[in-house]
């Protein structure tokens, strides 16, 4: 385990995901994202699996998140030069928004436009794919007790029952030992339970299947409805362009104590003053033992350049490309 319970667990079941998903039905093609959800809901992991070829097609629209004001917009843009209100299905809000959304649109070669007096056209630059094949949730909770039990019954059970996510998982550190059966009894049928030991770090084989989880889509002949569609796309998207090392855009890699660690094949962020995994919260320009980095480290032969805490960026932008360049790769 790592020492802080709840943030570095969860990182450590992020890069479980992405070394080792499907945990029980064999390796598929995903990017795993953390923090997501709903304005109801927000999930600790989140796995989009996609088509391959289809998320290679994603790809080409470059490596920031569509969002939603944008995919109105690149979805509904037509082959053909068109006037954009004709082209694009009413949003439910002013138009000045959507003429907002196609500048930032065509600003981002997303969409191309044109102006046929005073009046705005679009038309697509490639059609956008239908990319996203399942979305699954997971709720981590390394030290499980009964009251845990309980919140997370609530939680899951929310999951369930609104259908958003295919699958619905509890990933519960064992550390050697079983999971107490009792508490699993608390919990939806539905949803599975990962039982993890990253007492040595984390690797493809450092969790198993307590229980296998339901399918929670839809059943065949049925559909969600298209606001539900649209919803998970949204989060597919903030999924692709965030990813779940973004963790160093809201802590303080430029302190002199931050450091990057190595559990497994995990990197995980460090506290060398605190000797701990810090949060989000704890790593800030407020802590007590905050320490600006050296001038002189960005400046006299550091060899990374602008200093360890912009190299440390870098390390996890580059990672974050090379998991997201593989479900592309795959056949």
């Amino acid at each position: 385990m790592t020492p802080d319970a709840e943030f570095g667990y969860e990182l450590l079941v992020c890069r479980f995901a992405e070394l080792a998903w499907h945990p029980s039905e064999g390796p598929r093609p995903a990017i795993v994202a953390r923090q997501l959800g709903t304005k109801e809901r927000r999930w600790d992991t989140v796995v989009i699996e996609v088509d391959p070829a289809a998320f290679a097609r994603r790809r080409a629209f470059g490596d920031r998140t569509i969002d939603s004001d944008l995919l109105h917009v690149v979805r509904g843009a037509p082959a053909d030069w068109a006037f954009y209100r004709d082209a694009l299905p009413h949003p439910g809000y002013p138009w000045r928004y959507v003429r907002q959304a196609v500048h930032r649109a065509a600003g981002r070669d997303l969409i191309e436009k044109r102006r046929d007096g005073n009046r705005i056209e679009i038309r697509r630059v490639r059609p956008y794919p239908d990319w996203v094949e399942r979305i699954v949730a997971v709720e981590n909770k390394p030290d499980l007790d009964r009251s845990a039990a309980d919140r997370l019954a609530d939680q899951l059970d929310h999951d369930v029952e609104t259908g958003l996510a295919d699958e619905a998982w509890l990933a519960t550190e064992t550390t050697g030992e079983r999971v107490e059966p009792a508490l699993l009894r608390e919990l939806p049928v539905e949803a599975g339970i990962l039982a993890t030991d990253f007492s040595a770090g984390v690797d493809a084989d450092a969790a198993d299947v307590a229980w296998h989880p339901s399918d929670l889509a839809p059943g065949e002949g049925e559909r969600r409805d298209p606001e539900t569609e649209t919803l998970r796309l949204e989060i597919a998207e903030r999924a692709y362009g965030k990813g779940w090392r973004s963790f160093h855009e809201t802590m303080r890699p430029d302190c002199r104590h931050f450091e990057l660690r190595r559990e497994g094949r995990a990197l995980l962020p460090h506290c060398a003053a605190k000797g701990k995994v810090p949060t989000a919260r704890e790593c800030s320009g407020s802590c007590p033992k905050f320490s600006p980095e050296p001038p002189q480290w960005r400046t006299r032969g550091w060899p990374i350049e602008g200093g360890p805490g912009k190299g440390y960026k870098r390390v996890l932008d580059r990672r974050r490309e090379r998991e997201r360049d593989r479900p592309e790769s795959v056949e």
